[in-house]
Formats: structure tokens, C-alpha cells, sequence
């Protein structure tokens, strides 16, 4: 008897491990439920993710306690007998997330530094790059702020044959349609944003062909706060800057502006640098100087007005709405809201009616997807009696603390994706779900429907 049972558990481990990764997956995958297998398998699912944060350097990358989870939701994904395309809804890689210290290309090429960030997160880019040699599963990759920089051909080189979604004359812009649903419209969301967008030659007045925003800047030093962190009663306090012409809109708006930056420096992310000092090294997108923190904040002149050294003809209204022609805005926005908004997201997540819902706007959208704000949501609305439902995709980037060794669960924050499903009878008929990976599994968090087999005239 013992040795029956011996032979019978001899060959059930043969057959488990003779059977195919696919096998499993058909059975165990989370996008592949057994009913929506039942009757027949159709490739109709649209996956959205974006802000994967992808650093050139695990030692202070954004991304590095949630890399095995999105290595296992891209598996999950490759594996899918009903996923038609993958989109990676911008900032999949990080130029700007950099501590202010590091030369970004260490005196070398964007290709070489795009070379470094596949090295450091290789399991994912296997996988990515699998999913994209397998042909079953159309890839898209969209620009965000923080990989705006670089150029379709290193993109390409990251990840050979990927579809490149890019505004027309615009390298770090893009607006993605799913194949067949010009009703869904997928971006990034930097364009609307004041401290992200792409800022044409304004920042220093002695560098021609920048475009970084200020929000560069920002995150250059930010990086250094979360990389050394240091107690809050050791931090460099912000210099005061007074409002002397509440009259005159430029100054309200440097004032403004300020106000953004001193609330962040002061509460959210402490430095204890001399702010006088030379310390954000660039050597990217033009810029070729070491800067200094004070470079990029307001100060009084003698006459008591608000200037910059860096980025001070951006605070008109006119130069707002020019800003925004160059990024391809439809309808353009208050630049004190665009400013607030930088700090307060819901502006951004707002841009999905103003730009796509609102009555302003003659495009059938009936779907917007951004990223960018970090924080997932969905929120339906109306358009010409027709519903719409707006996503965001969230993130999948640590929670960063400037405790070092905390005890931070990050199995349960953050690691958001959209899914959009297409009814099997009627593609028009779609559910939109917004799910969190937690602790491995999908958890759904919102789920909306959407018809758009009625056109709207």
C-alpha cells in the first residue's frame, strides 16, 4: 500500500511539472476568470498602467520594494489569453528623480543611461520586452514629465518594436486612442500641469533649447531629501518673500508660486544645503550649469518686487496661454489655478471635463485616462447626455519615508492599473475597472460602464 501511494505521488509531481507555464496560467491568471473563458477566449482587454518610475540607480530609485510584484503583474499580463494591448501611460522611466549632486549621464549618453535603467530593473524589462516579441499584445508607451527628455530611437532601444505614442512635433507629449475606440483618449496629464509641462526655452535666459519645467528642479531636490534624510529641526528654511503689489496679477502670481514652494521646503521635503550653493548638477536637456537652490526660488528685489533668476517670464497670464498652445491645449486655464494645482492634483484630474467633457469640446471623448497625480480615482460625468467616466491610473512607485528601515507595508500601497473591458456581443459597450495589486491580487477599487454605441451629435 505504502509503495502505491509512493508511485501515485511520483507521477502527480511529473504531471505538475511537465505542465506548461501557460497551463497554469490559463487556470490561475486574474485577467483570465474561468466564465469569461467558458464559452470562447477573445483578445479584447485594454490594460492601463503608468508612473512605474523605472530609476537608473536602485540606490535611490522611486521604484525598487514594489519591482517583484510588477515583475508577477507583468507575467500575469504576458500570460493573458485576453489582453489585446498594454498601455504604459507615461513616466515608465526617470531623468529627473535624481539626487541634485549626480551628474544624470555621468559624462556619458542618454543611450548609455537608458542602457543603465534596463540593467538595473532587468526582470522587468525581460518581461516587457517578451510581451512585446510575442506579438499577441499590442505595447504603447506615452510620454510623461519625467522620461519627456528622451528620444524615440532610446526609447526604442529600451524596448525594441514598442508603439511610440507622441504628439505630432512634440517629443515629450502624447495622446493614445486604443485600436478601433477613438471614443479613448490616454495620457500622461504633465501638459495641463504648470510645474510639468513642456516649458520651451524659459527657463534660464542664457540657455537656449531647454525644456524642463520648474517641477525638474523640484524633484532634483526632492530626491536629495528622501536619499539623506534629516530631522525637521535641522532643515534650511525658505527665505520670506513679501507681496508688496497685490495690484499688479504678475507679482500675485510669483507670489503664489512662492507660497507652493515654501510650503513644500518647509513641511514636505527638508534639505539642510546652503541654499546659495552650486548643487543641482544638470548636464541634460541642454542645461550644462550647476545650480543652486536659490536660482530657482522668488526673492525681493531692491525695489521690493518679486523676480527669479530662473523661469521669471513665466507669470503672466499671455505667457500661461502661450505655454499651453505649445503643449497642444484645447482650453486654456488660470495660471494661479495651474500653479495651485501642481500641489493640489484634482485641477489635473479636472482637465479630463475641461479639455474633453465640457461643452467647449467637439471630440466624441468619451473616456479619459491620465497618471501623473500619484493617486488612483475614477469619477463619471456627462457629457451631451451620454455618460463618460474618467480614470487615474496611480502609481506603482515606494512609499517614501525619510526614516530609514521603516516598517512601511508596501505590499498593500499604491500598484494601481485600469482595465477596460469590451462587451463580448458589443464592443461598444465597455466596463472600466480601477483596481489596486494588493498583496498580489486584484483588487477592484471602482467599476464603471460606458456605452458608446450612441454617437453624440
Amino acid at each position: 500500500m505504502k509503495k502505491i501511494s509512493f508511485l501515485f505521488l511520483l507521477f502527480a509531481s511529473l504531471f505538475v511539472a511537465c505542465s506548461t507555464d501557460n497551463d497554469v496560467a490559463k487556470v490561475d491568471n486574474p485577467f483570465d476568470p474561468s466564465s469569461e473563458l467558458a464559452d470562447s477566449v477573445l483578445r479584447n482587454k485594454i490594460v492601463v498602467i503608468s508612473d512605474l518610475h523605472l530609476g537608473n540607480d536602485l540606490a535611490y530609485s522611486e521604484n525598487v520594494k514594489h519591482l517583484n510584484r510588477l515583475n508577477q503583474f507583468l507575467k500575469e499580463v504576458r500570460a493573458s489569453s485576453t489582453i489585446k494591448e498594454l498601455v504604459i501611460a507615461g513616466d515608465m522611466f526617470d531623468e529627473w528623480y535624481i539626487p541634485s549632486r549626480t551628474n544624470t549621464y555621468e559624462n556619458k549618453s542618454q543611450s548609455d543611461f537608458i542602457l543603465k535603467t534596463v540593467a538595473a530593473n532587468k526582470a522587468i524589462f525581460d518581461v516587457l520586452n517578451g510581451i512585446i516579441t510575442d506579438k499577441k499584445i499590442k505595447v504603447t508607451y506615452i510620454p510623461g514629465n519625467h522620461d519627456m527628455g528622451f528620444t524615440p530611437a532610446n526609447i526604442d532601444l529600451a524596448m525594441p518594436g514598442v508603439n511610440q505614442a507622441r504628439d505630432a512635433g512634440r517629443n515629450g507629449l502624447g495622446t493614445y486612442h486604443p485600436d478601433n475606440y477613438p471614443e479613448i483618449a490616454i495620457e500622461h496629464g504633465h501638459r495641463y500641469d504648470f510645474f510639468s509641462d513642456l516649458t520651451l526655452d524659459e527657463a534660464d535666459p542664457n540657455v537656449k533649447g531647454t525644456t524642463f519645467a520648474p517641477g525638474y528642479f523640484f524633484a532634483r531636490i526632492a530626491a536629495n531629501s528622501f536619499v539623506n534624510p534629516i530631522a525637521i529641526g535641522n532643515r534650511t528654511r525658505v527665505p520670506d518673500v513679501v507681496l508688496n503689489n497685490k495690484k499688479d496679477p504678475e507679482q500675485v502670481s510669483k507670489y503664489v508660486y512662492y507660497k507652493l514652494w515654501k510650503q513644500v521646503l518647509d513641511s514636505v521635503i527638508y534639505v539642510n544645503d546652503n541654499f546659495d550653493d552650486k548643487i543641482i548638477t544638470t548636464n541634460v536637456d541642454n542645461f550644462t550649469k550647476t545650480y543652486s537652490i536659490n536660482d530657482v526660488l522668488p526673492y525681493n528685489d531692491a525695489n521690493g518686487n518679486i523676480q527669479m533668476k530662473m523661469y521669471n517670464g513665466l507669470f503672466t497670464q499671455e505667457a500661461w496661454n502661450n505655454r499651453m498652445k505649445a503643449n497642444d491645449v484645447k482650453v486654456m486655464t488660470p495660471i494661479d489655478s495651474a500653479i495651485i494645482g501642481s500641489l493640489k492634483t484634482q485641477y489635473v484630474d479636472d482637465q479630463s471635463y475641461t479639455q474633453y467633457f465640457s461643452s467647449v469640446d467637439k471630440q466624441n471623448i468619451r473616456v479619459v485616462i491620465f497618471g501623473h497625480t500619484h493617486i488612483p480615482k475614477m469619477i463619471s460625468y456627462n457629457k451631451n447626455n451620454h455618460s463618460c467616466v474618467y480614470a487615474n491610473t496611480g502609481t506603482w512607485e515606494d512609499r517614501k519615508s525619510r526614516i530609514r528601515n521603516n516598517n512601511i507595508d508596501q505590499d498593500s500601497i499604491n500598484m494601481n492599473f485600469v482595465v477596460i473591458t469590451p462587451n463580448k456581443t458589443n464592443h461598444k459597450m465597455l466596463n472600466i475597472k480601477l483596481y489596486k495589486y494588493l498583496y498580489g491580487a486584484h483588487s477592484v477599487l471602482n467599476s464603471k460602464d460606458v456605452d458608446l454605441s450612441t454617437d453624440q451629435k
